[in-house]
């Protein structure tokens, strides 16, 4: 019997339709265009402006691209996987209403929090049951709407962060394509270095915490980058060696885009050519869980069956870490 491995079998993805430039911005804070360029590598980021629509609006409607592009039904998905750092509300799981709006009758769902590494945690936790034999399809949606814990007059945040969702189908193979091995790190260090101060267990919503702007991202943005460029950079490498990969071997690297010099800092680690690695980042800025999802939809008429695909990620926390993925089809 051949051995099951969980493969990408489709994609699919939503972004807003308002941009928000970085000249926008210029009007915003004391900032420039020239200055966000050469220290992200972002141009502009897509913002969901109805204040009465949530990260569940951005996940319903990359799912929804999902299931049309790939002609599944609904009600054959047996899980759907929320990578979000910004869910709907605290309690009551967003992915649960997105797997009901969607028509996933059949289907259980849970959200998973792991800041920027979420959606790479998601690819993990669905291949996991799939390769279980429990579960055929498994829809991991990476979404955020970045923009609702965003302060606006802060120009350490306010230029990086954009709204947007992208959807993935995992199914079993028996060819050996999918996911192929990957290493996941963490270390708790990074608490105090990017995080919402208010509005958990340990600082509940107040008044104060509310007038303290607490409920807004905090980054130490110095601090963050040292860590995400060498903690990327190092475990794509490894993964590579560990599976006796060499540049040559990996056709593309799909990378969190945080930050264009986090990106170009770990292709060099890997010794990768520069039309190996797909980047978005001008696009969308980060958008946080819908990173790698977003790549995947964008340049998916790049891959063919059979290519060799690094995933790379790196997120508050500290959260990080790389996977080996085998692409299993050739767009139609």
């Amino acid at each position: 019997m051949s051995k099951i491995t969980a493969a990408i079998t489709a994609v699919g993805a939503y972004v807003p339709d308002f941009v928000l430039s970085n000249q926008m911005l210029e009007t915003m804070v004391d900032t420039n265009d020239e200055w966000i360029t050469s220290r992200t590598g972002i141009k502009e980021r897509r913002i969901l402006k109805d204040k009465d629509k949530g990260t569940s609006y951005l996940a319903i409607k990359a799912a929804e691209n999902l299931l049309e592009k790939s002609g599944t039904k609904p009600e054959e998905i047996d899980m759907v996987i929320l990578a979000t750092a910004t869910p709907d509300m605290p309690v009551a799981a967003t992915a649960v209403y997105v797997a009901t709006q969607i028509g996933a009758v059949n289907a259980f769902g849970y959200d998973l929090q792991a800041a920027c590494s979420s959606f790479l945690y998601g690819m993990s936790t669905a291949a996991a049951y799939i390769q279980s034999g429990r579960y055929k399809k498994v829809v991991v949606i990476g979404a955020d709407k970045m923009s609702s814990i965003i302060d606006y007059t802060d120009r350490a945040t306010c230029i990086i962060f954009g709204d947007g969702a992208g959807a993935v189908l995992f199914e079993p193979n028996e060819e050996g394509f999918g996911l192929q091995d990957e290493i996941l790190r963490s270390d708790g260090i990074g608490r105090e270095f990017l995080k919402i101060e208010a509005g958990g267990s340990l600082l509940p919503a107040s008044h104060e915490t509310v007038d303290n702007k607490q409920h807004y991202v905090f980054q130490d943005g110095k601090t963050v980058f040292k860590y995400a460029v060498s903690n990327m950079a190092d475990i794509s490498e490894k993964i590579m060696q560990r599976n006796n990969l060499t540049s040559d071997d990996v056709n593309w690297l799909i990378s969190h885009q945080a930050n264009k010099r986090i990106i170009d800092a770990t292709s060099s680690r890997m010794n990768l050519d520069e039309n190996k690695v797909l980047v978005n980042i001008e696009k969308y800025g980060n958008t946080t869980s819908a990173t790698l999802p977003l790549l995947l939809n964008d340049f998916e008429n790049l891959f063919k069956k059979g290519d060799n695909l690094i995933f790379a990620s790196f997120g508050g926390g500290f959260t990080w870490g790389s996977i080996y993925l085998k692409w299993a089809y050739d767009k139609k």
